[in-house]
């Protein structure tokens, strides 16, 4: 089996994986970052998003092979305790449900705010499309990156 250099939340990982493994298993079985979650297996859900490249993308449909360059950020990788700004909002207004979309929902929230720090309700909007929360707390996440980025700009 081949192996593999990834660099995930910063780190240097060395893996050994067959080229055709989605990014996804390579996280939570080999390396055990299991907040990137399983749903769909096929790229529709949201529920498996990492940031590649600073890019939200579904860890499901990347595979192993072409994830080599550039860093790989997870759930695990936006902060240590929990304070990154939009997690922090996730908390202060209580989004989550059942929560099991919730790091693909705050993976692609943060990957907004990075490049559009201050997003309308139509960016929010179509940035969010397609992050599928079952319990639909729609409402509750675009308040929780509004205020995101209310904090930032004070």
């Amino acid at each position: 089996m081949p192996s593999y250099t990834l660099t995930i939340n910063n780190e240097k990982k060395v893996i050994s994986a067959n080229p055709d493994t989605p990014l996804l298993w390579v996280l939570r079985d080999i390396l055990d970052l299991t907040g990137t979650k399983f749903s769909c297996g096929i790229g529709s859900c949201g529920a498996c998003t990492v940031h590649y490249k600073g890019n939200p993308v579904r860890s499901c449909t990347l595979t192993v092979a072409t994830a080599l360059e550039g860093n790989i950020t997870t759930i695990e990788g936006l902060s240590a305790d929990g304070t990154q700004p939009i997690q922090q909002a996730w908390k202060d207004l209580d989004v989550s449900q059942c929560g099991y979309c919730q790091s693909g929902q705050i993976m692609a929230a943060t990957a907004l705010l990075s490049k559009n720090p201050k997003p309308t309700e139509n960016d929010i909007n179509t940035a969010m499309a397609g992050i599928i929360c079952r319990c639909g707390t729609y409402t509750r996440i675009r308040k929780a990156i509004q205020l995101a980025a209310s904090k930032s700009e004070e």
